[in-house]
């Protein structure tokens, strides 16, 4: 694969630190026709630091994205190649970039990514909480249902979530999130990653929340823990089984429908289940 075929290159870029820029980054920067980016005047900054003199810069963000987009595949059809940055991190990921993506790949025309940094994979690996299973929430709803609804789910995920949040709304999120999700489900603020003030702040959401109560400065990641799933009780079984037998199943069928779901053993719900009728029918054996 050369570089210099018709092809739309996502580089990730710095979240911090300049020094985390890759080689190959900086290469395939010098090589392309032009750079679209989401700012050019903060993108032009970064690429005259790493002495890239002379690329074009295209502006295409949230707001043009799908005008600019199109404009882009023209040109990657006509021949040129491109590069797409956004302001940190990865593009595509929380950020703009999917829609270009999509409508290269559908004109048939290659779409590779130079990796880098990301500040939700950076976060989640420095949190010291599970990452064989996780989620990317990105930015939350500011108000109303949408974000009542996103909360619930939340608080049901058993999966390590992480979140973007600004500094004047962090402490409103973190107070939510220990209302919704229980003030010792655990998480962390990861604030400044790769940065000289770098801060990886641990505890659980309450003892966060009142941590930063007062807004904090800069860009940050909040990591948090998932559900503990907690096994039905002889309560919520022989609720179940009630509902099965007053709806006409055996013993039998009742027990084998509850188990599987609440997924708990069929012999403890079979014992149960008989118990459940016997006293319901003493006539039974």
């Amino acid at each position: 694969m050369s570089e210099n075929e018709p092809r739309l290159w996502l580089v990730a870029t710095p979240i911090g630190n300049l020094d985390d820029i890759a080689p190959r980054a900086v290469e395939v920067l010098s090589s392309v026709s032009f750079v679209a980016c989401e700012d050019t005047r903060r993108s032009g900054l970064l690429l005259q630091r790493l002495g890239i003199a002379g690329r074009r810069l295209v502006a295409m963000h949230e707001h043009n994205e799908a005008t600019v987009a199109a404009e882009i595949v023209q040109r990657l059809k006509a021949g040129e190649t491109a590069a797409y940055i956004t302001d940190a991190g990865m593009p595509a990921i929380s950020d703009p970039g999917r829609r270009l993506v999509a409508v290269t790949a559908s004109a048939g025309i290659g779409v590779s990514a130079i990796p880098g940094p990301s500040a939700p994979v950076t976060a989640l690996a420095v949190s010291g909480l599970p990452t064989d299973r996780w989620v990317m929430e990105g930015f939350l709803p500011r108000k109303g249902r949408a974000r009542s609804q996103r909360l619930d789910g939340i608080a049901a995920e058993q999966r390590t979530v992480i979140l973007l949040e600004s500094p004047k709304r962090l402490g409103a999120t973190l107070d939510d999130l220990a209302e919704v999700c229980g003030a010792d489900r655990p998480a962390v603020v990861v604030r400044e990653m790769t940065k000289l003030h770098e801060e990886v702040a641990r505890g659980t959401v309450a003892e966060l929340a009142a941590r930063f109560a007062e807004p904090p400065r800069g860009e940050i990641v909040v990591v948090l823990g998932p559900a503990i799933s907690q096994p039905p009780s002889d309560a919520q079984i022989t609720a179940e089984l009630h509902r099965e037998l007053d709806a006409g199943a055996t013993p039998r069928d009742a027990a084998t429908a509850v188990a599987q779901r609440l997924g708990v053993a069929r012999n403890r719900t079979y014992r149960m289940s008989t118990e459940l009728a016997r006293s319901l029918d003493p006539r039974m054996p």
